[in-house]
């Protein structure tokens, strides 16, 4: 079978197309998923680079991807939940190997695809959406932070327009919340497109005088990893919470696990939550925000787009064959 890899830290041309041996028959709960996408995460990025420590994932040459979606070809003698021909989308633990042609994970981690759903779509929500809903419900309680008359809560989302970000932005507003997400200045546009009520440049003068005014926050959530506590924490409404996907050392928290108005976010494979999502998309309600779609054959430029446009989400389609002429 044909993967996407890489055997060096580096820019984007360290991505490569290579053969491997097809993953073995499943066994016990696993399924053996045919993969027809996988989308490209902050993490794949962040291996590639090498900014990640190699202890929280494999050996070289790496398989990234985190996210599959395709169908089941078959399945182990003890799952219940899957059967061969079944439309699915799952989460891969963190030794990745998504962008490959075929991949076995636990039953546990998929969720069915509905019939309305593109496989490209169901790829993109799968990290990315798990993230943001989780940050936002599971660690930020979103739904018990309304105002003591019962006014909809206040949400910044930090890094609105990236994958996590994109989501984040419209689930927080199908909760009635008020959103303000800040961006680049050239994707403020696109983030009031997902619904977000204000959008603040994040590289402009002044922004914390204005992100003074648009708060207090109920919830924030630093969607793009960046910021640091003590600079979201004097935006927070009394009681509110900020929520962070960047990962931090143990030590750093442990220093913070006294603290109730911080916590960070470790994406779980949920089955339920999974399927929740899948279904928001079925029903219109929430949009996979795809921005490329590119073949694996051309991987290298999947992750190019993904490095330099950080807007939505870039899906690598294992299907496709590259253009001609890349």
């Amino acid at each position: 079978m044909r993967v996407g890899s890489f055997a060096g830290f580096g820019p984007p041309s360290v991505m490569r197309v290579e053969h491997r041996r097809a993953p073995e028959d499943p066994r016990r709960d696993e399924v053996l998923i045919e993969v027809e996408a996988s989308s490209i995460n902050g993490t794949d990025l962040g291996l590639r680079r090498g900014d990640l420590p190699p202890a929280t994932w494999g050996r070289m040459p790496f398989v990234p991807g985190f996210d599959v979606a395709g169908r089941v070809l078959s399945v182990g003698p003890t799952v219940t939940a899957f059967s061969p021909g079944d439309r699915v989308a799952a989460l891969l633990p963190h030794r990745g190997g998504g962008l490959a042609e075929q991949v076995v994970v636990e039953q546990h981690r998929a969720a069915r695809v509905p019939d309305e759903v593109s496989g490209t779509d169901a790829a993109a929500v799968t990290l990315a959406g798990l993230t943001a809903l989780q940050a936002l419900h599971h660690v930020g309680s979103l739904r018990a932070r309304r105002g003591p008359g019962g006014e909809p809560p206040r949400v910044l989302v930090s890094g609105a327009a990236g994958g996590i970000g994109s989501f984040a932005v419209q689930l927080a507003g199908l909760e009635g919340a008020e959103v303000t997400g800040t961006a680049g200045a050239a994707k403020l546009e696109w983030v009031r497109g997902l619904g977000a009520h204000r959008v603040l440049d994040r590289r402009a003068p002044g922004l914390a005088e204005r992100l003074a005014e648009a708060g207090p926050f109920a919830l924030v959530l630093d969607a793009a990893g960046r910021s640091r506590a003590r600079g979201l924490t004097p935006l927070l409404a009394p009681g509110g919470i900020v929520v962070s996907v960047r990962p931090l050392h143990p030590d750093v928290l442990r220093s913070l696990r006294p603290r109730r108005d911080f916590a960070t976010v470790r994406t779980a494979p949920r089955s339920a939550d999974l399927a929740h999502l899948l279904r928001l998309i079925a029903t219109g309600r929430l949009r996979a925000p795809v921005e490329h779609v590119v073949a694996l054959d051309d991987v290298a430029h999947a992750h190019h787009l993904a490095e330099t446009e950080g807007r939505g989400k870039v899906v690598v389609d294992l299907t496709a064959a590259a253009p001609p002429g890349r």
